[in-house]
C-alpha cells in the first residue's frame, strides 16, 4: 500500500511539474523559429548556411556558439538585406551556467520580430573586431521566409 501511494505521489508531482512548463495563456509555439548552431559545428566548417520559416508576427531565435574569452565576437548588429521583413529586436551573450567554467564557450543570441511576409537573408560574421584583428574567421548565413 504504501509503495502505492509513493507511485501515486510521484506521478502527481511529475503531471504538475509538466503542468507548469506550459506556454503563457495566448502564446503558441508556432509564432516562434528556433536555429542553434554549437562551437563544434563551426569548428567543422567556418561558414554555416541555414534556412528557417518564421510567421508573420512572429519571434526568430538565432543561438551561435561563442568564446569571448579568446578576444572573439560575434557581430552585434547582424546584418539584415530587407529589414522591412525582419527588425532585430535583440543581442546578447550568454554565458555557460556553473561556476568554474572561465574561458568555456557560451552562446550569442539575437532575437528578430517577423514583420511581413517574403524572404530576406540574415548575416553574421565571428572575429576580433579591432583593427588588424581577424575577420571573418565565422560566418552564418540564414535565409528566413515570414509566412
Amino acid at each position: 500500500m504504501k509503495a502505492k501511494l509513493m507511485v501515486t505521489g510521484v506521478m502527481v508531482s511529475l503531471l504538475l511539474a509538466v503542468g507548469g512548463c506550459s506556454p503563457a495563456v495566448g502564446a503558441s509555439p508556432d509564432d516562434d523559429a528556433d536555429v542553434e548552431v554549437t562551437v563544434d559545428e563551426f569548428m567543422e566548417t567556418n561558414h554555416i548556411v541555414k534556412a528557417v520559416e518564421v510567421p508573420e508576427g512572429g519571434v526568430l531565435t538565432v543561438i551561435l556558439g561563442s568564446n569571448p574569452s579568446t578576444g572573439f565576437s560575434w557581430t552585434e548588429d547582424a546584418e539584415i538585406v530587407d529589414p522591412a521583413l525582419l527588425q532585430q529586436t535583440g543581442s546578447e551573450f550568454v554565458a555557460p551556467a556553473g561556476q568554474g567554467l572561465v574561458g568555456a564557450s557560451g552562446n550569442q543570441t539575437w532575437t528578430f520580430e517577423a514583420l511581413e511576409k517574403g524572404t530576406t537573408t540574415i548575416s553574421m560574421e565571428y572575429g576580433r573586431p579591432w583593427e588588424g584583428g581577424e575577420k571573418g574567421v565565422w560566418t552564418f548565413e540564414i535565409a528566413a521566409t515570414v509566412k
